[in-house]
């Protein structure tokens, strides 16, 4: 059944929405129920990248389409499976630009709760690199720096490496943490995922720095 392929739907699809000599507008309508289509026919085959990257395509045919409450079910479809794939920074991303399509829509308390999902990514660091500002305030050293290695290893965890190193440079202004082993195998963790090192990245992580960050106080 070609006509149910999702690959050749979105393949159809794709040509719906390219303008050229022979099509000098794009047929969105036909093309979004078409991203639609295959986006559920991956997903069902548990195909997730394609089928996130189909309801991306169908989140924006609803909004060319001047639909934003379907463009908004569309990208909560792209975040559920981003969280599938553990791509934490997509999550955030998906739900924040459904939250704004909400509110394109007025319906603020549908945009609220997408964005709280979001913020679930997004308040483990800000709470961590609080808690190490208010350890490094009454001195509690180590406390400190299990918070800064803590938040490093969640934006690694969120496949976010520009931000972990970001983090990791910003917290290395602090001179105990500069001195400290969680500084030296935060360096380590991030030279392990900037090269693909599993091995490394497994010896790394456990590592007692590592094993200890159970409790940061």
């Amino acid at each position: 059944m070609s006509g149910s392929d999702p690959g050749k739907l979105i393949s159809k699809a794709d040509n719906l929405t390219t303008l050229s000599l022979t099509r000098w507008s794009a047929d969105w309508e036909s093309a979004t129920r078409l991203y639609e289509q295959a986006a559920n026919g991956f997903r069902v085959s548990k195909d997730y990248e394609k089928a996130k990257l189909a309801f991306e395509k169908a989140s924006k045919g609803r909004e060319m389409l001047s639909s934003p409450w379907d463009a908004a079910k569309s990208m909560e479809s792209a975040a559920a499976l981003a969280k599938e794939l553990r791509n934490w920074t997509e999550v955030i991303d998906f739900y924040r630009k459904a939250s704004e399509l909400y509110m394109q829509c007025d319906r603020p308390q549908f945009a609220s709760d997408s964005l709280a999902k979001a913020a679930r990514y997004t308040d483990a660091v800000a709470f961590l690199l609080k808690l190490g500002l208010a350890a490094d305030k009454c001195n509690a050293t180590n406390s400190q720096c299990k918070a800064y290695l803590s938040a490093v290893i969640v934006y690694l965890y969120a496949h976010d490496l520009k931000q972990a190193e970001k983090c990791y440079n910003d917290c290395s202004q602090i001179d105990a943490f500069l001195r400290s082993d969680q500084n030296r195998f935060a360096g380590k963790l991030l030279s392990a995922y900037k090269e693909g090192d599993v091995e490394e990245i497994k010896r790394v992580a456990q590592s007692r720095s590592i094993t200890n960050l159970d409790s940061v106080t």
